[in-house]
Formats: structure tokens, C-alpha cells, sequence
């Protein structure tokens, strides 16, 4: 059914995305799917690492730790931008045609009154792509 499931990861709140993780992986198990692991970073130096080639290199090593026993190895995209959570979005849009997924799997908040006005990127990514779209609460 899936072939290739999208998951955006946020180096800096790995915990908050513990059960995402762990959805995506059984997914990927389930479907015999590969899983792409997309990050976002910036040209400034943050927490995370201090050029976007670093943030590369610790995402690829993330994925390697979280590879499912399934035979297909965790791929991973990076995308750079100069204002990441106002572009966080398009970004994702866009790199569901870039590595070709057909389903992405997202962490997400409980609703706010403030979603009225700026949606959650999950509401704005399931809206403005043409494949699935699971959003885990925490």
C-alpha cells in the first residue's frame, strides 16, 4: 500500500517525537515501506550544529539508529533555510515530491484556538499534497 513514508524530524525535540518515531517504524515494518527521514536547518549555527553539513551528518546518524529491520535502509533529506519555522511548510510540501513519498507521518499538537489563525503544519501539509497524511498526537 505505501512504498515510501516521509517522517520530518526536529533534531533538537527528539523526545517530543518518540511515539511519531515509533509509528512510522511499525508502519514501514508493516508495509515492507523505506522511510525517508527529512530535517530543516538553518545557515546559523543553533544547538543542533553549527553548519547544515553537521546537521546532515547527525541526521544520517540518527537514521541509521533508527532504521526498521526490514530490509530497506532510512534514507535522509536535508533542507536549508533561513527561516525554518516560517518555511517549515513549503519545505515539507516540497520534499514530499523530492524523495517521492506516499505517506507522511508527523507528530502534531493537541488543537489550540490559535490553529483558528496559524495552523499546525500537519493541517497544512495534508492539505496542500496529494498523499496520506498521519498525524500522531502525543
Amino acid at each position: 500500500m505505501f512504498n515510501k513514508i516521509m517522517v520530518p524530524v526536529d533534531l533538537a525535540h527528539l523526545d517530543a517525537l518518540e511515539k511519531s518515531l515509533t509509528v512510522a517504524a511499525d508502519m514501514a515494518r508493516h508495509y515492507d515501506a523505506a522511510l525517508c527521514y527529512v530535517g530543516v536547518t538553518t545557515s546559523q549555527p543553533s544547538a543542533v550544529a553549527r553548519t547544515p553539513e553537521e546537521y546532515k551528518t547527525k541526521l544520517t546518524a540518527f537514521a541509521r539508529q533508527h532504521t526498521p529491520d526490514n530490509g530497506h535502509p532510512a534514507t535522509v533529506a536535508v533542507y536549508n533555510s533561513h527561516d525554518p519555522v516560517a518555511n517549515l511548510d513549503d519545505i515539507l510540501i516540497q520534499a514530499i515530491k523530492d524523495v517521492k513519498a506516499d505517506l507522511v507521518v508527523m507528530g502534531t499538537h493537541l488543537p489550540h484556538h490559535i490553529d483558528a489563525v496559524m495552523p499546525a503544519n500537519g493541517s497544512k501539509v495534508a492539505a496542500h499534497s496529494d498523499v496520506s497524511v498521519f498525524l500522531v498526537r502525543p
